[in-house]
This record gives C-alpha cells, sequence and structure tokens, in this order.
C-alpha cells in the first residue's frame, strides 16, 4: 500500500470522526452508547483538532500540487498509536459506565485506529526512497 493511499485513508477516518464530534449529535452519541457528558465543549474542540488532522493529512497527501507540506505519515503514525493506546486502556480499565455497545463501538474504533498505525509503520519501515527525509 502507497503512503499516499494511506494519508487519504487516515484523513478521511480524522474528518468522519471530527464532523461526528463537533456535531455531536445527541442520537448517534445514545445509538452508539458513548459517555454523554454534561458540555460538548471537550468534544467540539476535540473534533476540530481531529478535523485539523485530516486536513494536514490532506495537504500532506497533495504537497506536490499545493507547494507546501502538510502532516506526515510519521506524524500520522504517532497520533494514532497514542490515541487508540488511550482508548484500550480507558476500556481495559472498567472505568467507563457504557452500555456494552458502547464498548463493542469504542473497542472497534480503538482496533481500526491501531490498525491503520500500524499499517502505516509497516509501510514507512518498507516504504524506501518514498519515506526518507526530504533535505
Amino acid at each position: 500500500m502507497r503512503e499516499s493511499l494511506l494519508l487519504v485513508i487516515d484523513a478521511v477516518i480524522n474528518l468522519v470522526l471530527g464532523i461526528l464530534l463537533v456535531t455531536f449529535p445527541e442520537s448517534v452519541v445514545n445509538f452508539l452508547g458513548v459517555p454523554v457528558p454534561e458540555s460538548h465543549f471537550y468534544a467540539s474542540l476535540l473534533g476540530a483538532v481531529f478535523i485539523g488532522i485530516g486536513i494536514a493529512l490532506l495537504v500532506e497527501r497533495f504537497r506536490d500540487t499545493l507547494g507546501f507540506a502538510g502532516l506526515g505519515l510519521g506524524g500520522a503514525i504517532c497520533i494514532n498509536l497514542c490515541g487508540s493506546i488511550a482508548l484500550m486502556l480507558w476500556l481495559f480499565s472498567g472505568q467507563l459506565d457504557i452500555p456494552v455497545r458502547g464498548y463493542v463501538f469504542l473497542g472497534l474504533l480503538a482496533l481500526m485506529v491501531f490498525g491503520i498505525g500500524l499499517v502505516e509503520i509497516m509501510a514507512y519501515a518498507l516504504g524506501g526512497k518514498e519515506n526518507q527525509p526530504k533535505g
């Protein structure tokens, strides 16, 4: 799998998560069974961060066309592994008061993000010249 395709896939995941968090539709939150905060302030800020990451990944993918760099594959790896591991720690801690469907949804989300991080690590390691620092 090429780095450019991974950047686009990762960008789409981040943009979808960001839009969900920014809009924070209560019907979706209730359906997924995830914790509902008293205020949507932090969720919307986190959503904006995800949208920014998604845009930065797309900028990186089209850096030759745009003439400037965004968030590269190395940065995406760090974000994906840190975020997915933190979510897994919350799930394994037993401190979340959510229904089983919430654990299933968040567990699948954590595995998906962790998985794309692992695929990105393999692509980075095996990528040869495409992944070498420019300069």
